[in-house]
């Protein structure tokens, strides 16, 4: 049996890794400024994060959600307390499609409505409703055709207050800062007015994290950067750094249901050990710091760089983009300097590196890039 196509492959297979570095199987070692797609978020091999899956897995490692799991609990508290949300109450499971998915559903359950606001470049995942309020027709299929979805221009309050007057709007999506789209970033004033406008019209606020959360803005989610407290919060991939886990942040005045949210998988022994030690690694080493620090001297430095087009985002999620498609330099930073990044768009490179990534490994990418985009 043949695997089935999905993505085109970069000529590496890794077997190991350490921290913000991956080895591959002919020893060479590369610096890892993607991060697999922003999941790494505690660096590869943390110490810590093996003992506790392993410690847990010598106990148990699976039962249903129909028992009592001491560690879903555990996990909630400290979210709560790391990321300031501990009003909020956490549904698990198992990635960013379905914590959207279910974010969205909940939003129609207790509003009664159907129709969604979502933005223009969005990329909310690839589950039915997921793949609805993502623009991007490529990945929409005639059975995901079926959804009322209007998509807006990013920043646009006027058109996003003209939708909202109808009454008939369930949900606004929107990410903390828009990855697959290109690191966008929404304005703070934006978001500010959009939860006024979402509170006024009834509708809920449902904040996608996935990419942009645990930590990679230099605030715990992106959307902290601006005082709003969004209905629902989506969140996934930097969540327990490889094993698969998502979240649902809802808002206590949204009134929980049996049968309402449920999962087989999520929240299981194992991704509970990977998510609190996550969390643990992120409060001991202060990674939220340094992905404001190290974040904040790349973006200088990059702007700094000739025959960069424009230099976006926060902390350590970034966007390069260029007046020319970037397969090329992509493939010469891979091969020439051993430096993994990752892509947005033909002309967009995408910075999504390890939390723990430091000034002086950030120095060797640009040194690197300084010399590849030389006359």
């Amino acid at each position: 049996m043949e695997l089935f196509d999905v993505y085109p492959l970069m000529d590496v297979n890794p077997v190991s890794g350490n921290g913000c570095y991956i080895t591959g199987e002919d020893e060479t070692e590369y610096l890892d400024l993607y991060g697999g797609h922003a999941v790494i978020s505690i660096g590869h091999s943390h110490p810590h994060y093996i003992r506790r899956i392993g410690q847990q897995l010598s106990r148990i490692g699976f039962y249903s959600n129909s028992v009592i799991n001491p560690l879903q609990k555990e996990l909630a508290e400290k979210l709560g307390k790391i990321s300031g949300l501990d009003q909020y109450r956490l549904f698990l499971c198992n990635s960013g499609a379905e914590a959207n998915e279910n974010a969205l559903k909940l939003a129609s359950f207790v509003t009664g409505r159907s129709r969604v606001i979502a933005f223009s470049k969005a990329f909310h995942g690839r589950t039915s409703a997921a793949v609805g309020v993502t623009d991007n027709d490529a990945i929409r299929s005639p059975l995901n055709q079926g959804m009322d979805v209007v998509f807006l221009p990013l920043n646009d309050l006027d058109a996003v207050s003209k939708e909202l007057n109808k009454g008939d709007v369930c949900a606004v999506i929107i990410e903390g800062i828009q990855g697959i789209g290109g690191i966008n970033v929404p304005e703070i004033s934006f978001l500010e007015d959009l939860q006024k406008l979402c509170n006024r019209s009834g509708c809920k606020l449902i904040l996608d994290e996935i990419q942009s959360g645990y930590g990679r803005s230099g605030h715990f989610f992106a959307f902290q950067e601006a005082n709003i407290e969004p209905d629902i919060v989506t969140t996934a991939k930097g969540m327990a750094n490889g094993f698969p886990m998502g979240g649902v942040l809802i808002k206590s005045d949204i009134e929980a249901k049996h049968g309402m949210l449920g999962s087989t998988f999520g929240g299981n022994y194992l991704a509970c050990a990977a998510g609190l030690a996550v969390l643990e690694v992120i409060e001991s080493e202060n990674l939220i710091d340094n992905a404001a620090e190290t974040g904040n001297f790349l973006l200088s430095e990059l702007r700094k760089i000739d025959g960069i087009k424009d230099v976006r985002g926060r902390g350590l999620m970034i966007g390069l983009e260029f007046d020319t498609p970037v397969k090329e330099l992509r493939q010469r930073l891979l091969k020439e300097a051993h430096i993994f990044t990752g892509v947005s768009s033909t002309n967009i490179i995408r910075l999504l590196p390890p939390l723990p990534l430091t000034i002086r490994q950030a120095t060797v990418f640009l040194t690197a890039l300084r010399r590849l985009l030389a006359p």
